[in-house]
C-alpha cells in the first residue's frame, strides 16, 4: 500500500511539472509563432489524462484496500462500507474530489485538443493555455494543500502527525478502522450526482477556452461558437442531470419532504446553469442575426467564473451546508484565482470590445430576437437574486460579526414571477418570427392555441383547485404545451402534405432535419412538465405529524395510514435499522404498505433517515420516521406529507435529457428528401 501512496503522489508531481512546462511552451509558441512548441504543449495536454488516471487508480487501490494509515482513506472509508461506496469515496471528500475534478478536466481538455485545427490554427495555443492553467491550478491544490496521499505517523514520545513522508524518529500509525463516509453520502446517488455536476462544471471550461482564444486572436466571427456548440450543450446537459439527481437525492435521503431547500451549495450549482442556459439561447441569435456578440462573451466568461466560484463555495468552508466540505485553507487561493481569471478575461473583452459590434439590429419588440433578449434578462434577474442570497450572509458576517441565514422565504417570492415569465416566453417564442413581427400577425398565429389552453385551468377549477395563483401557474403549463405541440403539428402537416409523406415519416424527417429547433421544443416540454411537478408540491403539499402505536391510524388528504408494525434490524454491517410498516388505504380500498426507516451508523455515530414513499402519477405519500429512541411497541412519531404531482418533476427531467440529446445530434443534410 505504501507503494501506491508514493507512486500516486510522485505521478501527481510529474503531472504538475508537465503542466507548468506546457504553459511555458504555449506562451513561447505564441510569442515566437512556433508550431513546434504548440505541438509540445498539445502533447503535454494529452499526457496529463493518462498520468492523472494512474494517480486516481493508486487512490482507488488505497480506498478499496482500506489503508487507514492514509489520512484521506481513514476519513472517508471504513471496513463496513461496500466496495462501490469505497470507490465513490474518491469524490466523497475534499482532496479526492479535487483530484477527480482534475482528472475530468484533463480528459475533456485532451479530447478538445484532438480535433482537427486546420481552420482554427490560431485558436490552438490559447485553448491549450487556458486548459493547462486551469489544470495546473487544481493539481497544485491537490499537491500542496489537499494531498490525498498524506499518511499518519507517531513519534516515540506519542505525538501524532500527518505527513507525506516519514518524519525523523517517527513510525507508521495505522488505525484499526476508518471513520467512513457521512451517512447522507452512503446512497446510490453518490455514484451519479457528484460526477454529473463535475462533468457539467468541467465541460464549460472548453467553450470558455475557445472564447478566450477568439478574443486573444481578434476573431469576431462566430466560429468559436460553432466549434463549442456541442460542448456547451453537453455541459448544460450534465449540469442539468446533476441538479436533478441532487433534487432526487435530497427527496430520498434528507427527509424534509421536498426536493430543493435553497441551500447555498445547491444555488452555487444552479447559478452557472442559469448563465449557461442564457448563453445557449443567446448564441442562437448570434448565429442567425449576428447580434449579441459582446453579450455572449460576457455570458461564457460569467459561466466559467461561476463554475470556479461554486467550487470555491463548496470547498472553502465559508458557508454552512449539508453539501459543503469542512473548513479548508484553499479558500483564499480559490478567491485569488477567480479574481485573476475574471480580470484577465474582462481585460481581453474590453480590448476587443469595438471589434465585437453587432452586425444587425432588433427591428420589432415582438420579434424572436426581442423575446430571446427578454429571456436572457429574466435568467440574469434570477441569477442576481441567487448570487445576492448566497453572498449576503458572508458579507453580513464580515461587517457585523453575525451569521445570517437566507432561505426559501427570500428566494421563492423573489424568483417566482421571473420563472413564470420564462414559462410564458417558452409558449410565445415558437410562434414569433425572425426580423419583424406585428401585433396583428402575432395575434393571428397565437389566439387559437392560447384560447384552447384556457381549458386547462377550467378543468383544474372543476377539480376543486381554488388557489388563484395555482390556476395561473397551471394555465402557463397548459399554454406552453399547447403552443409547442400546435407549432410542431403545423410543421408535420405541412411536410406531410408537401412531400406526400405519411405522418410517421413526416415526424421523423422533420425532426431529423431540424434537430436544433425540435430538440429545443422537447427540452421546453420537459421543463414545463417539471414545472407541473413543482407546482403540485409547492402549492398543494399537505403534512401532518402524529405519534402512532401499532394499530393506530391517521388520515391525510383522503388517505388512511395505519401503523401495523415497528421493529429493529441489525444486519451486522456496521449499522442498525429502525423501521416501521404502515398500511395505506383510500376508503375501503387497500393500496399497499410503506416502510419508513432510520439507520444508525456506528463508525460515524450518525443517523440517516430513509422516508417511505408511495408514488403514483397523481401524488406521493411521503412518510418520515422520527425519534430513533421512540421505536418500540409503545409507538413512534411520524411526519407525513402528501405531495401532489411531484412525479412529473422526474418524468419531465427525462424528457429534458432526451430533448438535449436530440438537439446535440448531428442534423441530416437539408437537401435530402
Amino acid at each position: 500500500m505504501e507503494l501506491a501512496s508514493n507512486l500516486g503522489f510522485g505521478i501527481l508531481v510529474i503531472t504538475f511539472l508537465a503542466a507548468l512546462f506546457g504553459i511555458g511552451a504555449t506562451v513561447y509558441s505564441i510569442s515566437k509563432n512556433s508550431l513546434a512548441w504548440v505541438e509540445s504543449a498539445r502533447r503535454v495536454m494529452l499526457l496529463a489524462f493518462p498520468l492523472l488516471t494512474l494517480v486516481s487508480i493508486c487512490l482507488i487501490i488505497l480506498l478499496i484496500g482500506g489503508d487507514y494509515q492514509v489520512r484521506y482513506v481513514y476519513n472517508v472509508t471504513s471496513s463496513t462500507m461496500p466496495t462501490y461506496l469505497k470507490i465513490t469515496a474518491w469524490w466523497g471528500g475534499q482532496a479526492g474530489s479535487l483530484l477527480f475534478w482534475s482528472w475530468l478536466l484533463a480528459g475533456f481538455s485532451a479530447a478538445a485538443t484532438l480535433r482537427k485545427w486546420d481552420q482554427e490554427r490560431e485558436f490552438q495555443p490559447w485553448v491549450i493555455l487556458v486548459s493547462l492553467v486551469t489544470l495546473a491550478f487544481f493539481v497544485g491544490l491537490v499537491i500542496f494543500i489537499e494531498n490525498p496521499f498524506v499518511r499518519f505517523w507517531q513519534t516515540e514520545n506519542g505525538n501524532q502527525m500527518a505527513a507525506m513522508f516519514q518524519p525523523a524518529n517517527a513510525y507508521p500509525l495505522i488505525p484499526n478502522d476508518g471513520r467512513g463516509l457521512n451517512p447522507l453520502l452512503r446512497h446510490p446517488g453518490m455514484v451519479f450526482h457528484p460526477p454529473m455536476l463535475y462533468l457539467g462544471f468541467v465541460s464549460f471550461v472548453i467553450p470558455f477556452a475557445f472564447a478566450v482564444a477568439a478574443l486573444a486572436t481578434g476573431r469576431s466571427d462566430d466560429r468559436w461558437i460553432q466549434i463549442t456548440r456541442r460542448w456547451t450543450l453537453m455541459a448544460w446537459l450534465f449540469l442539468s442531470i446533476g441538479l436533478v439527481l441532487g433534487m432526487r437525492w435530497a427527496y430520498d435521503v434528507l427527509g424534509w419532504g421536498g426536493y430543493w431547500g435553497w441551500d447555498p451549495v445547491e444555488i452555487a450549482a444552479l447559478m452557472p446553469w442559469l448563465s449557461g442556459t442564457a448563453f445557449l439561447h443567446s448564441v442562437i441569435i448570434q448565429g442567425k442575426k449576428r447580434l449579441f456578440k459582446r453579450w455572449n462573451m460576457i455570458l461564457i466568461i460569467l459561466t466559467y467564473c461561476l463554475v470556479i466560484f461554486g467550487t470555491f463555495l463548496t470547498r472553502s468552508g465559508v458557508i454552512s451546508s449539508v453539501h459543503s466540505f469542512a473548513q479548508s485553507a484553499i479558500g483564499p487561493i480559490f478567491f485569488v484565482f477567480i479574481g485573476i481569471t475574471f480580470l484577465v478575461s474582462l481585460g481581453l473583452l474590453l480590448y476587443r470590445w469595438n471589434g465585437l459590434h453587432s452586425e444587425g439590429e432588433i427591428k420589432s419588440l415582438l420579434s424572436r430576437e426581442s423575446i430571446f433578449l427578454l429571456n436572457n434578462l429574466l435568467f440574469m434577474g434570477i441569477l442576481v437574486i441567487c448570487f445576492w442570497g448566497v453572498v449576503f450572509p458572508i458579507v453580513s458576517e464580515i461587517f457585523t460579526a453575525q451569521k445570517m441565514t437566507v432561505g426559501a422565504q427570500f428566494y421563492e417570492p423573489a424568483t417566482a414571477p421571473l420563472w413564470a415569465g420564462l414559462l410564458l416566453l417558452m409558449g410565445v417564442v415558437p410562434l414569433s418570427a425572425w426580423g419583424a413581427s406585428t401585433v396583428k400577425s402575432f395575434g393571428k398565429s397565437i389566439w387559437k392555441p392560447a384560447l384552447f389552453s384556457l381549458l386547462v385551468p377550467i378543468l383544474a377549477f372543476i377539480l376543486n383547485v381554488r388557489n388563484a395563483w395555482a390556476l395561473v401557474a397551471i394555465w402557463l403549463v397548459g399554454f406552453v404545451i399547447t403552443i409547442t405541440l400546435y407549432d410542431y403539428a403545423r410543421g408535420v402537416l405541412v411536410r406531410s402534405s408537401g412531400k406526400k409523406e405519411n405522418l410517421f415519416l413526416a415526424i421523423r424527417n422533420l425532426t431529423g432535419r431540424n434537430r436544433h429547433r425540435y430538440g429545443g421544443y422537447i427540452v421546453h416540454l420537459g421543463i414545463v412538465i417539471m414545472a407541473l411537478g413543482i407546482i403540485g408540491i409547492e402549492m398543494f403539499q399537505q403534512q401532518k405529524q402524529a405519534t402512532l402505536k401499532i394499530g393506530d391510524s391517521v388520515q391525510l388528504s383522503g388517505y388512511t395510514l395505519t401503523c401495523t408494525d415497528l421493529y429493529e434490524i441489525n444486519p451486522n454491517d456496521g449499522y442498525l435499522i429502525g423501521e416501521a410498516e404502515l398500511s395505506v388505504s383510500q376508503g375501503d380500498r387497500y393500496l399497499g404498505n410503506i416502510h419508513p426507516k432510520v439507520e444508525y451508523y456506528f463508525d460515524a455515530q450518525q443517523t440517516r433517515t430513509i422516508p417511505g414513499i408511495r408514488s403514483t402519477l397523481e401524488d406521493d405519500l411521503y412518510i418520515i420516521l422520527l425519534d430513533w429512541e421512540a421505536i418500540s411497541m409503545a409507538g413512534a412519531t411520524f411526519r407525513i406529507f402528501h405531495n401532489p404531482l411531484v412525479i412529473w418533476l422526474w418524468i419531465g427531467s427525462g424528457i429534458l435529457i432526451l430533448g438535449t440529446l436530440v438537439a446535440a445530434w448531428k442534423e441530416k443534410p437539408s437537401t435530402l428528401t
